[in-house]
């Protein structure tokens, strides 16, 4: 029988194969969708919430009292969970709130700036977006986790309104809501959701920004209403790379990719090993803990599609390896994690040492769970009050600081065949010699 997933070596056509098939992976064939999606869009935009209605009949097959409702039964959501998850959650969010915290003042706090140089001052004003949508997905399962992790940044940046669209909250997600400070909730998802957020209907306002993960009719619709707003990412399955040699323990190295496997029947789930012993046993492990799993069938299915276990003969052909995939999460089952995370630019959350599950960074760790998919971490970051504020440049010049550089400007711009823009400066100038 066949290792599941399969153990491809360095140096073979497969192993090359797959390889390449990792590096050009996208968020998904979005092109599938978009003809619906664009559908949906449009009719949200025409026709607002009549239309928004309509969808939720459709796709989510309900009929919604109000749209948009207030977070007032948070509290009471709240203490109506089980003690584990009630403590768990507050705990959660405090953390998320402490980790972010010190993110802004090392990021923000000081981001705004002024200086003057002869006669010229120039800066930058930080300031937080006004309003921002928060998308929480109503599929497989509800992930409470993500409503923390993405509003709680925003509130420590300083947003003021922050809507959440999720479908049917229960009282998970209301809870969470009531923690992370969300001011009121959509009760839609999918695409009609996404475009209720984009383009403001009578019940919803129109935010600044939208963010968090969905599944594809999601991701298509925040990729077609970009520009209207402004958005997090394209966000593809979750994935995970483990990166391992002889010292790991081949059980806890199947237990990572499995955690990953469990969310989506297209997540990746990839281990690179210096060792063909560590492969072996990993593979065997997989296959001996996919039985327990609630979820097997979606986790199964994940591992057939999207799972690899690639061999190398080096740490540096690991590194190399590694790099090339550029994982959204990277377990570091290795001797010395932190030397080799030295070496990788491309990581979304680096999970360093055999202690360290992607549970806890999806939980409660502190650092946000919404993280670039796809090989997207070569150029994005993780969710962060980054995510939350917009910058302005200020600019002001003395007539003596036009004066030296005006006929600079000048050329420049005729240069570029600008001849307002040249003329624009001169004016200036004149009016200036004849006072």
């Amino acid at each position: 029988m066949p290792h599941l997933p399969p153990i491809l070596v360095d140096g073979t056509a497969p192993f090359e194969a797959a390889l390449s098939a990792l590096a050009a992976r996208g968020p998904g064939d979005l092109e599938a969708v978009a003809p619906a999606v664009r559908e949906i869009l449009a009719s949200v935009r025409s026709e607002g919430d009549a239309a928004v209605r309509r969808a939720i009949e459709r796709f989510e097959h309900r009929s919604p009292g109000a749209l948009v409702r207030g977070v007032e039964d948070g509290p009471a959501a709240l203490a109506r969970l089980e003690p584990a998850v009630r403590d768990g959650l507050r705990l959660a969010a405090d953390r998320i709130e402490r980790f972010h915290r010190r993110q802004w003042d090392a990021e923000l706090a000081r981001a705004s700036f002024l200086y003057e140089e002869e006669g010229i001052t120039l800066g930058m004003r930080v300031r937080p977006l006004a309003r921002v949508g928060v998308y929480a997905p109503g599929g497989k399962a509800r992930y409470p986790s993500s409503v923390l992790m993405a509003a709680i940044p925003a509130r420590v940046a300083g947003v003021k309104d922050i809507v959440l669209a999720t479908p049917d909250p229960d009282d998970r997600l209301l809870a969470a809501a009531h923690l992370a400070g969300v001011t009121s909730i959509l009760d839609a998802g999918g695409a009609q959701a996404i475009g209720a957020l984009a383009y403001g209907t009578a019940s919803v306002r129109r935010v600044d920004k939208i963010l968090g993960p969905g599944n594809a009719y999601v991701a298509c619709a925040k990729r077609l209403v970009f520009g209207e707003v402004a958005i997090d990412s394209i966000a593809g399955p979750s994935e995970i790379l483990v990166l391992a040699d002889e010292h790991a323990d081949p059980a806890l190295c199947a237990a990572d990719l499995l955690s990953q496997a469990e969310h989506d029947e297209a997540a990746y789930t990839v281990l690179v090993t210096t060792s063909p012993a560590l492969a072996d046993a990993t593979a065997a492990a997989v296959a001996a803990q996919l039985p327990g799993l609630a979820r097997r069938t979606i986790a199964e299915a994940s591992v057939r599609a999207h799972g690899a276990i690639f061999v190398v003969p080096s740490l540096d052909r690991l590194v190399a390896v590694a790099e090339a995939i550029a994982a959204e999460h990277v377990a570091f089952h290795l001797a010395e994690p932190r030397a080799v995370l030295d070496r990788l630019a491309s990581v979304g959350a680096a999970l360093l040492g055999a202690s360290t599950p992607v549970a806890v960074g999806d939980y409660l760790a502190g650092p946000s769970h919404v993280l670039p998919t796809g090989g997207c971490v070569r150029f994005g970051s993780p969710l962060g009050v980054h995510d939350f504020v917009a910058r302005t440049s200020i600019l002001q010049y003395s007539p003596e600081a036009l004066r030296r550089q005006g006929s600079a400007v000048a050329a420049l711009a005729r240069a570029e065949g600008l001849e307002a823009h040249a003329r624009a400066v001169e004016m200036r100038l004149v009016a200036e010699s004849d006072r």
